[in-house]
């Protein structure tokens, strides 16, 4: 078992992916309404991949003999300015998600729970990724017009994303 401590920090985190996973749908929302099926699957596969990552947090819980409480979700940013808010708002996302993670390993260091801080260095390495993900799609994006040529190219080539595992 865990210290209570870091069982309430670690389901806390289970409920921040499930709640992160709730709002890429929602921005996955913001492109098929209007139309760019490829963005929105870029965000429908964001989606599931934080589901992923909530279900490691609920694995991890029951492997260290520790209770998954699910928590109520907030209702998500349903209404975007346009493409780049979305992804603005998707890179404060992940760093917020980042800062979450850091305070898990520090709290994992803390109580020297090595187990715990095995486990998040997985995480460590995923939010690296996420976040250069985010700004590498912003700088691409700076420079051109949703619905324009290039914008449209993203889309066709962000159809063809599929989750990787």
């Amino acid at each position: 078992m865990l210290p209570a401590k870091l069982t309430l920090a670690l389901n806390d985190q289970f409920n921040n992916e499930l709640q992160a996973a709730h709002s890429y749908t929602a921005m996955a929302a913001y492109f098929s309404k209007k139309g760019y099926h490829g963005f929105a699957n870029f965000y429908l596969v964001q989606s599931r991949e934080e589901h992923f990552h909530a279900m490691k947090f609920y694995d991890f819980l029951v492997t260290m003999d520790e209770k998954p409480v699910l928590q109520a979700l907030r209702e998500p940013k349903n209404h975007f300015m346009d493409a780049m808010d979305v992804l603005e708002s998707s890179l404060a996302q992940e760093k917020d998600v980042t800062s979450h993670i850091y305070a898990l390993v520090t709290l994992a260091a803390d109580l020297q729970e090595h187990a715990t801080a095995s486990f998040l260095d997985w995480f460590i390495e995923e939010q690296m990724e996420e976040e250069k993900l985010f700004r590498d799609i912003i700088t691409r994006m700076k420079n051109i017009t949703e619905g324009g040529e290039y914008f449209l190219k993203m889309n066709d080539e962000f159809a063809t994303r599929r989750m990787e595992e």
